[in-house]
């Protein structure tokens, strides 16, 4: 993940003036039977509506500027819809968002939406500059590719995943994250990068080439041996000597302190090593995604609606921003835990749908408003006075997801989409 991007004022925050007074009443009615109905199909039926309203947002962005914009990533503090171009390192959660519409819907509608937000990336493949390939071109194509068998975007995948591993460096054991800083760090690896190990394992899963897997797995090994403290809370940032593989720093980016936990980077941790074991069958990781989760869910800091500050050791606690996007990462790394792990299975899961019913009940966005996000009150980076307080995309993303594991852990027995 990055804290830069380019910010693009477009759209009031708010019904659109071309919205007319039939449609707000739709809207009002829909809201009042949500909470009448089960929280997977009322989150849906409110995604519904909310993602037509982005849509509504987003083509007043498109007529606006000439810039190559590609999907939303949050809201200013001004009211005003941000969106951004293919770069950014968010630029896949929406089209992921419309592929999970999609699968629970059935609507070809959505399909299609999601195919053109999908493929305004395409250029991205090619990206060698950035470790958040996974982010960007699995949360869309990968998404895509596994509910549509489309052949283009499987080699389009390849293509994202041959250009990652071109970060790795063999001596650190690690795929590099920023390029930026080189006067501070000399070989920068984040915690969130264990969440683009995905796409190398699917392309291990899908052309057979060892490379992808001996990348990901050198790369969870060595951000388990280094980036982790003895209560099993992780650092943001391991920097490394290029040439001797050495730890020269241990910090932050986003978080409060270097000795801080940040609340997003637990779960990205939880979600990473969880994946981990799926794909390797390693109990390591299994070790390691449980010892993360007992850290989350005994700190003393936690609230009691399991939605967490946005650093678990913020000196202001309780007078600190929440980070929704870090519960929703959470909720939705939990449902699949709970396969793996019988001991704790029932205890993961109510752990999860606490988050969403949580969630659901007093996070949620107004419907028909706010751009067409889907929650609220989301942290990107604090330290950096930056997305604090705010929706954000991601948070959206894997909420839809966590619903969509619920779901089908709840019929088929398994939380695997």
């Amino acid at each position: 993940m990055t804290d830069d991007f380019i910010p693009l004022l477009i759209t009031q925050n708010g019904q659109n003036e071309t919205e007319n007074s039939f449609f707000v009443f739709l809207l009002v009615c829909s809201s009042c039977a949500l909470d009448k109905r089960d929280i997977i199909s009322s989150n849906f039926d409110f995604a519904d509506i909310q993602l037509k309203h982005a849509f509504v947002e987003m083509d007043s962005v498109y007529k606006s500027t000439d810039k190559l914009l590609a999907n939303p990533r949050n809201i200013d503090p001004n009211g005003f819809l941000r969106m951004v171009a293919s770069h950014d390192w968010t630029s896949g959660f929406f089209p992921g968002e419309l592929w999970y519409m999609y699968e629970y819907t059935k609507d070809d509608f959505w399909k299609e939406k999601a195919r053109k937000q999908t493929e305004l990336l395409e250029q991205e493949k090619w990206n060698g500059s950035t470790h958040d390939m996974g982010f960007k071109m699995y949360c869309s194509y990968g998404n895509g590719y596994r509910l549509t068998q489309d052949s283009g975007y499987k080699d389009i995948l390849l293509q994202s995943a041959y250009t990652l591993i071109r970060r790795y460096n063999p001596k650190v054991g690690c795929i590099r994250s920023w390029d930026h800083n080189r006067d501070k760090w000399q070989y920068p690896v984040i915690i969130d990068n264990m969440m683009n190990l995905e796409l190398l394992f699917w392309a291990f899963r899908t052309n057979g080439d060892s490379i992808f897997y001996q990348v990901a797995v050198d790369h969870a090994r060595t951000t388990m041996k280094n980036h982790f403290r003895k209560d099993y809370s992780s650092y943001h940032v391991i920097d490394y000597d290029t040439l001797t593989g050495a730890v020269l720093h241990k910090n932050t980016h986003q978080g409060y302190s270097d000795a801080s936990a940040w609340s997003r980077g637990q779960a990205w941790g939880l979600y990473g090593y969880t994946m981990c074991y799926r794909e390797t069958g390693l109990p390591e990781f299994l070790e390691r995604a449980k010892q993360i989760a007992s850290y989350i869910f005994s700190n003393p800091t936690l609230p009691d609606d399991l939605i967490p500050y946005w650093d678990y050791n913020a000196p202001g606690i309780p007078d600190e921003p929440r980070d929704v996007s870090a519960a929703t990462v959470t909720a939705s790394a939990l449902y699949e835990l709970s396969m793996y792990d019988e001991t704790n299975r029932t205890g993961y899961v109510d752990r999860a749908d606490r988050i969403l019913e949580n969630l659901t009940n007093r996070y949620r966005a107004s419907v028909g408003k706010d751009c067409g996000f889907l929650l609220l009150h989301s942290t990107g980076s604090k330290t950096h006075g930056s997305e604090v307080d705010v929706p954000i995309v991601y948070a959206d993303y894997y909420y839809l997801e966590a619903l969509l594991r619920k779901a089908k852990l709840e019929k088929e027995g398994t939380a695997l989409l």
